[in-house]
């Protein structure tokens, strides 16, 4: 696999550090994942994640598979020297502690890199390293409120306040600009022999994810008014109609193609003209049009009518309908294990060396023996960590 004998040690807690490394781990690398014995991955908890299977949390399931668990006390010093003793022989540190905590515990970039030159070292925090804001503490939805998402994500029809996002996407680009950041790195390693330091920010994340949206701020130095622009209520195209039975059809593309083959279709090409041009107030009268049209019949009726027109267009489905599509089992993205459990498949597919997902789950410091007992450390400092179990 492509990512066979990278060792990654593993401090991150939650989403997006887990979600990084766990890539990391379907695709060949060994995953060392540090936890404290006394307040574990907090994923595990049924309490805080209540959905399970097979007596682990889905999300556990779905973040930490294939990785091993070693349970150290970074506030120990016998906790502390194993740490150390480690990051002088991975490739690849992942943490996501509070800026400025890693350098009190002892083990921050500065630090592990001085006796391993070579070491990729990954932070990922709320809004950075540097800046006013690096103390501020933020999970997901806060970080997509700064970025000025949130006031952008509301209903194309009529005055609803802001939507909290289905996905946390903070968590998840930051992962995946992680994944990329630490990747990159180790390419550059390859040439001069020379590790990094990786500073992902999960505001930064999102704000380096509107490009396509940025026109109003950068070209005419106001906010965006929603139901002017394409991607948020002001195109015909792009916009989310209601049916006659309480469900929604979601129209994805707005290239002059589309336009002609939905409104042609319809029987009211006087629309094709104005929607192809800017979003705005020239789309107002398609877009009231498409909602009494839209309302008139049901779902299934208009799946009926879509078939065989090359429109960009989705039935908006439940979480479960999408989950129990014949695409998604059909590409891998959903599969299950011998015991019957359900997994998230890897979206990175290779034609050479695929992923092989290893869906075993470490219990708490399963592996703490086995990889101290190869670490430099003394015989005192074994068995305080081991005690610690």
């Amino acid at each position: 696999m492509k990512l066979d004998g990278l060792t990654v040690l593993d401090l991150s807690l939650f989403l997006p550090g887990p979600a990084a490394t766990q890539h990391m781990a379907d695709h060949g690398a060994r995953v060392i994942k540090v936890e404290n014995p006394r307040a574990p991955e907090p994923t595990r908890s049924a309490e805080a994640f209540p959905w399970q299977q097979g007596g682990e949390t889905v999300m556990f399931r779905n973040t930490q598979r294939g990785k091993e668990s070693i349970a150290l006390d970074l506030k120990t010093e016998a906790g502390k020297a194993a740490l150390l003793a480690l990051a002088r022989e991975v490739d690849v540190v992942v943490e996501a502690f509070r800026p400025g905590v890693a350098k009190r515990l002892g083990i921050d970039y500065d630090t592990l890199s001085a006796t391993n030159p070579g070491l990729i070292y990954c932070s990922i925090s709320a809004f950075g390293q540097t800046g006013p804001w690096r103390e501020k503490p933020a999970h997901d939805t806060a970080t997509v409120a700064a970025a000025g998402i949130l006031d952008l994500t509301r209903s194309p029809e009529g005055d609803a306040g802001p939507a909290i996002i289905g996905v946390p996407i903070a968590d998840m680009l930051s992962s995946y600009l992680a994944l990329s950041g630490i990747l990159m790195a180790l390419l550059r390693r390859q040439t001069t022999g020379q590790g990094d330091f990786v500073d992902i920010s999960m505001f930064e994340s999102v704000l380096a994810a509107s490009p396509n949206i940025l026109g109003p701020v950068f070209g005419g130095d106001q906010a965006p008014e929603r139901l002017k622009e394409r991607t948020h209520g002001g195109n015909a195209m792009l916009n989310v109609y209601e049916t006659a039975d309480n469900h929604y059809i979601a129209l994805g593309g707005g290239e002059h193609k589309f336009v002609e083959a939905l409104f042609s279709g319809l029987g009211r090409p006087e629309f094709i003209e104005a929607v192809t041009g800017p979003a705005g107030e020239g789309h107002w009268a398609a877009i009231e049009y498409l909602r009494s049209a839209f309302r008139a019949h049901s779902r299934a009726e208009w799946e009926n009518w879509f078939e065989g027109r090359d429109i960009c267009w989705s039935p908006v489905v439940t979480l479960k309908e999408a989950w129990q599509s014949e695409q998604v089992w059909e590409r891998g993205m959903r599969f299950q294990d011998v015991e019957g459990h359900d997994h998230i498949g890897s979206a990175i597919k290779f034609s050479n060396e695929p992923a092989q997902i290893d869906t075993q789950l470490p219990e708490i410091g399963a592996n703490t023996a086995k990889i101290i007992a190869d670490l430099d450390l003394t015989e005192a400092d074994r068995e305080a960590i081991l005690g610690h179990l």
